[in-house]
């Protein structure tokens, strides 16, 4: 029978060596996997404030210009909802360059492709007579509408619904007015009246494709005010 005397060891020891060994290793491995996600998240953080500060000068330099001073009231009330601003922005980027910009930067930030929908709204006998450049301005104010909604679904429409089945008006009025100045600029006066079932259809396209998601909004509302009110 063999003696290993002081020095000996057991296969015991050696092998909680080596699991301390790959503990640490893994323990490291999630450190630096924490770090860098903390690096991740502070950039996105700051990339955000800079988003978020550009969106709210462009707003700024939109509300000095007193050109567009009849749809001043009209976007405090939105803002007075707590609307989020890039998709005010987004209504404005019909008539408005730098607001087109801004939400145009917006996108590509998220990566999102901006391509041209299929719109029931310009396939409507009231939009026949358009041209195809101004069918084409459009189409692409409606995308922008479009993919500015489905970045954050319900932040927008829980602030612009006032509840499950209405849009506040204002939505309709200040969409509408932002037609007429676009008609104005393309040598076309047509009344806020002839244009309001144009802009109802074009709204219809752009929020219709969320109301799943708005409906599933406000059943946890619903459930979320019954465990109040049972407490």
């Amino acid at each position: 029978m063999s003696e290993f005397g002081a020095e000996s060891w057991s296969p015991d020891e050696g092998a909680t060596g080596k699991v301390s060994e790959k503990a640490s290793e893994q323990a490291r491995e999630q450190s630096a996997a924490a770090a860098a996600q903390g690096k991740q998240m502070a950039r996105d953080e700051k990339r955000a404030r800079r988003r978020d500060d550009r969106v709210a000068a462009t707003i700024r330099q939109f509300l000095d210009d007193e050109h567009y001073a009849h749809l001043f009231q009209l976007i405090s009330r939105l803002s007075a909802r707590d609307c989020p601003s890039v998709f005010i922005l987004a209504l404005l980027s019909l008539i408005h360059q730098p607001s087109r910009e801004a939400v145009e930067e917006y996108i590509r930030e998220r990566e999102i492709v901006l391509e041209l929908p299929e719109s029931k709204s310009l396939q409507s006998s009231q939009s026949s007579d358009l041209s195809s450049e101004i069918k084409g301005e459009l189409l692409l104010w409606i995308a922008r509408l479009s993919l500015v909604m489905a970045t954050d679904t319900e932040k927008i429409l829980s602030k612009l619904m006032v509840d499950e089945d209405n849009i506040d008006g204002v939505v309709l009025q200040l969409s509408t007015f932002t037609l007429v100045d676009f008609f104005e600029q393309q040598k076309m006066l047509i009344p806020f009246e002839d244009l309001q079932p144009l802009t109802i259809k074009i709204l219809q396209d752009v929020i219709e494709p969320h109301m799943e998601t708005m409906e599933r909004y406000f059943a946890r509302l619903r459930e979320e005010q019954n465990g109040t009110e049972e407490e």
